[in-house]
């Protein structure tokens, strides 16, 4: 049985550090178990143009630790209004990592999202190929007469496709997977080309962790958590060995009131517990020995990022997960709080 795993420092490939003092409450936690993390520029107002960027990740920097190496590698809002210019100064400022698109009202402070891709960004796209720049994209569709649960599958059908087929070189990451059939269509696309990040939570839970006992709102996120047989079927691509899948927490912090609420946010705030959660999921599946390659490799290598060179210890020794994190400015609950997890990460 093994009781200690030695890995290569992970990147998470999809984070929210919010601003203000959220951003204060959360930073910490990311930079402590990993060494990068692409950054979501879901703000108010959105991170929209490089400069943006820029100042988003110098207020990032300032609430890191004193003497972290954390590296927050920053994205831009893709919006109708985005010009190709704006992603040749993306591409130079050696700052901006990719582009992110959100169809408008998808999630969490995505009213200015994209309303037409093809009638309004296509330029911007074909700039995007010319540039080497990934589109980072949450994968659903917004008409309200689509099933919530179906609305992935049906994005795949009329954007996502119809988008590689009209500009098979561009760089995709398709965001947060869900179903088998994002499963499927990743591992139909050009290796190198198309991607996913994979969550905590849609590897360990399915729907039923909403309604466990009673309305569970630390368990809503978006997309929502689907069926068990999907669950499966992203376990058993990750677990598998498949390059084309990656470590993406999608860590979503919100104010514990905001959560508990009549309409309560979209969001589970998985990062101290995300090293801890992943290993679980490959320890439960017989593939410890492919967690490294998942958590550490296949992100940059798709991004033509070098590796990390420092590295984790993965430890098993019990631990519990705290009920919430308190700050002045209230409560953040995290995933599985008050459970208790079976393996430990420290950085080497």
């Amino acid at each position: 049985m093994v009781e200690e795993l030695n890995i290569t420092l992970p990147d998470d490939w999809h984070l929210h550090l919010r601003d203000g003092d959220l951003l204060q409450a959360v930073a910490p936690h990311s930079s402590s178990h990993f060494g990068r993390a692409i950054v979501m520029p879901n703000l108010k107002p959105p991170i929209t143009t490089t400069a943006a960027a820029v100042a988003y990740k110098d207020s990032i920097m300032k609430a890191l630790p004193a003497g972290s190496n954390f590296s927050p590698l920053m994205t831009i809002y893709l919006t109708d209004k985005t010009s190709p210019e704006e992603i040749k100064l993306a591409r130079r400022s050696e700052v901006v990592y990719g582009v992110k698109l959100y169809p408008a009202g998808a999630t969490t402070n995505s009213q200015d999202g994209v309303t037409d891709l093809f009638g309004k960004c296509l330029t911007v796209l074909e700039e995007m190929v010319e540039q080497n720049m990934p589109l980072l994209v949450h994968g659903e569709v917004t008409d309200p007469k689509i099933d919530i649960f179906d609305r992935e599958k049906v994005f795949i059908e009329t954007i996502l496709q119809p988008l590689i087929n009209r500009l098979p070189k561009l760089k995709i990451v398709m965001e947060h997977i869900t179903t088998k059939d994002a499963v499927n269509f990743v591992e139909s696309c050009s290796e190198g080309l198309v991607a996913a990040t994979v969550t905590p939570q849609h590897l360990l839970l399915n729907r039923n962790a909403i309604f466990q006992g009673g309305l569970r709102p630390h368990n809503y996120c978006l997309p929502v958590l689907k069926r068990e047989t999907h669950r499966q079927a992203i376990v058993s691509a990750v677990t598998g060995g498949s390059k084309r899948f990656f470590l993406g927490t999608d860590s979503a912090p919100h104010e514990k009131r905001s959560k508990e609420s009549s309409c309560g946010c979209a969001g589970i705030y998985n990062a101290p517990v995300a090293l801890s959660a992943y290993t679980k999921v490959f320890e439960e599946a017989g593939a410890l020995d492919k967690l490294e390659a998942f958590t550490s490799f296949n992100g940059p290598d798709f991004y033509g990022l070098p590796r990390n060179t420092s590295r984790v210890k993965l430890t098993k020794t019990p631990w519990k997960v705290p009920e919430s994190f308190s700050f002045s400015f209230g409560e953040i609950v995290p995933m599985f709080a008050g459970e208790t997890l079976d393996w430990q990460p420290s950085l080497i």
